[in-house]
């Protein structure tokens, strides 16, 4: 893949980012002194779990899955849009990557150099603690997902997906799926199989499936029956 250089408007696009913003000018450069950008055709491997993790990723154009495999099954993990950077934790403790990573469609990867992320996590106080911040949140997420998935229903996690997804309100909503039913369904924890039974149960809650447009007929019905909490569904906190 060609290399490109990144350009002020993708680096003022990161630096605007919480994990960059406080940091100093000197140590931003520093950071970015390694710093390259590639372009990728959908379906392109960026990444494979196991493997070191000699870059920290910066998308800020397409978007991106990550996903494991393990004894021929592979399931997904997160799907990461601009601008956004994946995986931190890996970066940080020099340690292999536990996930895997393709582009899902075209997309504008900067790489910063583990080594120099490292670097200035080590002098740079202020980048130290929005990092602290970042994984922080990141295992608040990781926590709630792991509730998602013990604590509900394959129905249950679809209903709350949905909820997720419309606007607060009662009444009739609608949105579009932003992933493939395959990937949603494995990102739920569950078969597309069994997608499928749980997109016909919730028509009795008024939930309507047509292709990518998903149309809630009755939001307040639908809540009743997911019964969303926020310990476990907002992802701000």
């Amino acid at each position: 893949m060609p290399r490109a250089v990144v350009k002020p408007t993708e680096e003022a696009d990161i630096r605007a980012l919480s994990l960059f913003n406080g940091m100093t000018e000197e140590s931003f450069q520093a950071l970015f002194r390694g710093a390259y950008v590639q372009n990728f055709p959908p379906m392109i491997d960026l990444i494979t779990e196991g493997d070191p993790s000699d870059f920290l990723h910066v998308i800020t154009h397409g978007s991106v899955e990550l996903f494991a495999e393990w004894n021929g099954r592979e399931t997904t993990m997160a799907t990461v849009r601009p601008v956004s950077t994946f995986i931190l934790a890996a970066t940080i403790r020099d340690a292999p990557y536990l996930m895997s990573a393709r582009t899902l469609e075209k997309s504008r990867i900067v790489l910063l150099p583990s080594i120099d992320v490292r670097e200035v996590f080590a002098t740079d106080p202020v980048f130290a603690r929005a990092i602290v911040d970042e994984l922080a949140m990141c295992y608040r997420a990781v926590i709630k997902n792991t509730k998602n998935l013990k604590l509900r229903t394959s129905v249950e996690r679809l209903a709350n997906f949905i909820l997720r997804n419309v606007s607060n309100g009662d009444g009739l909503a609608t949105f579009e799926l932003s992933m493939e039913k395959r990937r949603l369904a494995s990102f739920l924890g569950m078969t597309p199989e069994n997608l499928s039974r749980a997109i016909k149960t919730l028509q009795g809650y008024g939930v309507k499936v047509e292709g990518a447009q998903v149309t809630v007929h009755d939001v307040e019905d639908l809540t009743a029956f997911a019964k969303p909490e926020a310990l476990i569904d907002d992802y701000s906190t």
